[in-house]
């Protein structure tokens, strides 16, 4: 009963901090009426009201600490197949007028798109589920700063070879936004996002090396205790002192967890609609057709409790819903939302603003597993550069990571360029660990590619 109170009295703080979701859904309401009263034959508006607390130290001294607050109107318009959009961060009547009236004269000035226009009425969201989402963590300067110490110090304490600091940080952010449009859709949640990062630098022999770590959740129970993301930070550091170089070769690629996602990435910039359409993409007119190999399931899951990429429905509003974009290795579906669906002469799938909860399924063990199967080989642990082509599918990028010899970490590596083409690098994913980072709306684990090109002496 105690701890069921705590959390009341925390909830209770946490909302008096906050205006009540009936006036955003007013401020909403006073936008659209503007737009339908300026000629506009369709408008949509978001409104949104966040507000937070971060604290970074470095080498035990405070160095900021910053209160956040932000609130913001979001108003687009169609009129005649033309759009206008305009934003403001005051509520006031006037305001609201004025901001309107600037979208309208925009889209009066724009050339006709026949695509252009709010999201088809029957895709919009008829219910808004409780995906528990909110979950204020009432936090003080004091005990923020406190937390971000005890993890600098923690990392500090795993090695006198760790003597510098990037910084620790403490954050934490709660936001109440309210989507509405002329179709008479209006939907409104809360969110929070917590986190607790360090950065530490260790130093030998005349060689400098950084490690970082981070820990993310909505719900501040769910974070990483702060000595431990310190200590990690710490180890990483110091794991990579005596990095070296490496011969030009090609090798099994093994990319540890937290980078896995930018591969799922790149899948997901190139079967998305702005790139398809334009003719962007190595993917184009692939849909239906072998991308990976036939065990690599790739789905979104917008509806799951807690997590970073869950959402009730997109930015127009439209219905979220689990799906899968690749099954048996097959490219399933495109990223779309409704204006690149109209171009594309196809129907959304409730992507506007992004994917949510993205995740490819494991098929193997963990990372030491996955070690163990590649046997000789480069483990990639950091990226460094944009050197990644959509149209053409060229990859290639600066890294550093360590070096595998019969299954095991054999010494550290950097300044080289890891290269292939994305092709072939998804046509040959031997293997997808089940050590999933869920730090995103992008989930993956460790992911193995037969073979890469390594550049380096």
């Amino acid at each position: 009963m105690p701890e069921a109170a705590a959390q009341q009295r925390e909830q209770a703080t946490a909302d008096s901090a906050f205006p009540p979701a009936d006036k955003l859904q007013d401020v909403v309401d006073a936008a659209l009426a503007a737009a339908t009263g300026l000629g506009a034959q369709g408008a949509e508006a978001a409104v949104s009201f966040a507000r937070g607390l971060s604290v970074t130290v470095r080498k035990g001294e405070v160095e900021t600490l910053e209160h956040h607050r932000s609130r913001s109107l979001a108003v687009t318009v169609f009129v005649a197949n033309r759009q206008g959009s305009a934003r403001t961060s005051d509520w006031d009547h006037d305001a609201i007028a004025e901001t309107v009236a600037a979208a309208v004269d925009i889209a009066r000035h724009t050339k006709q798109d026949p695509c252009a226009g709010l999201a088809d009425p029957e895709r919009l969201a008829q219910e808004v589920p409780d995906l528990e989402l909110d979950w204020p963590w009432a936090l003080t300067p004091e005990s923020a700063m406190e937390l971000a110490v005890a993890c600098e110090s923690a990392a500090f304490k795993v090695s006198p070879d760790l003597s510098n600091s990037e910084g620790a940080g403490v954050g934490s952010a709660r936001s109440l936004a309210c989507y509405g449009n002329s179709h008479g859709f209006r939907g409104a949640w809360k969110g929070t996002r917590h986190s607790v990062s360090c950065g530490v630098v260790a130093e030998r022999d005349g060689s400098m090396q950084r490690g970082h770590w981070a820990t993310v959740a909505r719900e501040p129970g769910a974070l990483e205790a702060a000595a431990a993301v310190g200590r990690k930070a710490g180890e990483r550091a110091l794991s990579r002192l005596g990095s070296r170089r490496v011969a030009t070769t090609s090798v099994p690629i093994l990319f540890a967890a937290e980078i896995a996602r930018s591969l799922l990435a790149h899948l997901v910039g190139a079967v998305s609609g702005g790139s398809l359409y334009r003719g962007a993409s190595f993917l184009r007119d692939q849909l239906g057709q072998q991308v990976f190999p036939s065990w690599v399931r790739i789905h979104e899951d917008p509806h799951l409790p807690r997590a970073l990429g869950s959402a009730p429905f997109d930015a127009e509003g439209v219905a979220t819903a689990a799906r899968d974009l690749v099954a048996g290795g097959t490219l399933q579906g495109y990223v779309l939302d409704s204006y690149s669906a109209r171009r594309l002469g196809m129907q959304t799938t409730g992507n506007a603003g992004g994917v949510h909860n993205l995740e490819i399924d494991p098929n193997a063990g963990d990372q030491v597993e996955l070690l163990r199967q590649m046997g000789r080989g480069l483990m990639v642990t950091q990226l460094m550069g944009q050197g990644v082509n959509l149209v053409t599918g060229d990859y290639s990028r600066g890294a550093a990571g360590f070096w595998v010899e019969n299954g095991e970490l054999a010494y550290p590596v950097d300044e080289i360029t890891i290269a292939g083409r994305l092709q072939d690098m998804f046509g040959h994913l031997v293997a997808a660990g089940h050590d999933v980072d869920r730090r995103g709306n992008i989930r993956s684990g460790s992911l193995l590619i037969e073979q890469m090109t390594v550049a380096g002496d």
